[in-house]
């Protein structure tokens, strides 16, 4: 097992003696997970340490990190445990064995189980659930999951999360944990929309109207993201403001059940690489999520946009709008009617949304920008690297 060279109380900010080497692994390589990761990626490997990213092969996630400039390294691993996981953990093995990085970030849950089982500590290691795996299922499988991130907490010096909400779904499950909170963040740059396409040339290229009022989500197709709840909601939406129309973009197990339901005003877009040109298009984005990881990244990529949004009541979600929008942009989990209620105040109020919008670009340019999450996962290692060295048990009941 390789050893870190990192001394106690060395700064950790790319720039030292000596090159830095982190080692990313996820198995979760599409989605808001695999932006996070890429975008780590590509700010770390500029600022000059060596990045590994471990993950599917011919993935979105394989693909930009590669070209961030981050090493891909293969890792086959299935979305759910089952009998290959002690497989996978072994391979995670070989590969951290061949890397030898000063720390391992471990992405999500299915990464959190294997690595931690096949590191148990011996590495300086940060786990970053972007959402709690007991949160995705019921029954004696949420009763397992629980056990178990209260067992693998002692494998992790350090547990990031990306909101309060998040943070405190773990304390409250029982998972004594190194918490530290390292809010999402999004390349503003990218999505700013004083430098990206105008509205108009945007809409021209997907073919929508320029007076047509459009609201855009970008989600995976699933329960999670409760598409079914926006689906029931529209009809309300169309009876007050003719001619709206809805796009779901994205794709996902539910697609197939979702088209059949879909009123003629709904359009579906598939996955996208890139979702920009629909926040740009859109008069207001939404996002009706059941549970969510953390902090979405959609709400804060349409905010950096300058659009409005209108999201759902889930752990972190009151964490990233401006203050004082709640009242406008915030809905009950399951609640149609004021999921529609609250799209069609803003369709109808044009002027208002233009505002929300306007200061949600602030917000999101002051408090979440991708550089931000990069300075303070750096810190996080640092952390990591010294409890490491000190010996320090990182959590466990």
């Amino acid at each position: 097992m390789p050893t870190p060279t990192l001394q106690h109380g060395d700064h950790l900010d790319g720039r030292g003696a000596h090159r830095f080497t982190i080692l990313h692994i996820a198995q979760s390589s599409g989605g808001g997970v695999a932006r996070v990761v890429a975008d780590l990626a590509a700010r770390q490997e500029a600022r000059g340490d060596r990045v590994v990213v471990a993950c599917l092969p011919d993935s979105r996630l394989s693909t930009a990190a590669a070209q961030g400039g981050a090493e891909v390294r293969v890792w086959n691993a299935r979305r759910s445990p089952g009998p290959a996981l002690l497989k996978e953990a072994a391979e995670l093995r070989r590969i951290v064995d061949r890397v030898r990085p000063d720390v391992v970030h471990l992405h999500s849950s299915k990464a959190g189980l294997a690595g931690r089982l096949a590191l148990r500590g011996a590495l300086p290691t940060v786990f970053q659930p972007h959402a709690w795996s007991f949160e995705a299922v019921t029954g004696p499988m949420a009763v397992a999951t629980v056990r178990w991130e209260r067992t693998g907490a002692r494998w992790a010096h350090r547990l990031v999360c990306v909101s309060d909400g998040e943070r405190g779904q773990g304390e409250a499950a029982g998972v004594h944990a190194a918490y530290t909170i390292v809010r999402n963040g999004v390349d503003t740059g990218h999505f700013d929309s004083a430098t990206a396409p105008s509205r108009e040339t945007v809409r021209a290229r997907l073919g929508i109207a320029a007076s047509t009022p459009l609201v855009v989500c970008v989600a995976r197709l699933c329960r999670q993201k409760g598409q079914d709840v926006l689906l029931a909601a529209w009809p309300s939406v169309v009876d007050r403001i003719p001619g709206a129309r809805l796009v779901l973009v994205g794709d996902g197990s539910d697609r197939a059940a979702l088209a059949a339901r879909a009123p003629s005003a709904v359009s579906f877009a598939g996955d996208v690489a890139d979702p920009r040109d629909w926040y740009i298009a859109a008069d207001l984005v939404t996002l009706s999520s059941r549970w969510e990881a953390g902090m979405a990244l959609a709400p804060l990529e349409a905010m950096a946009c300058s659009r409005p949004v209108v999201v759902t009541d889930v752990p972190g979600a009151r964490e990233f709008l401006p203050p004082r929008h709640a009242t406008d942009c915030l809905v009950p989990r399951d609640d149609p009617a004021a999921l529609g209620g609250k799209l069609t105040h803003l369709l109808a109020d044009r002027a208002s949304g233009r505002a929300l919008g306007k200061q949600a670009h602030d917000h999101t340019c002051r408090h979440h920008s991708v550089d931000q999450v990069v300075e303070r996962m750096y810190a996080v290692y640092g952390d990591a690297v010294r409890a490491w060295a000190d010996g320090v048990r990182p959590g466990g009941e």
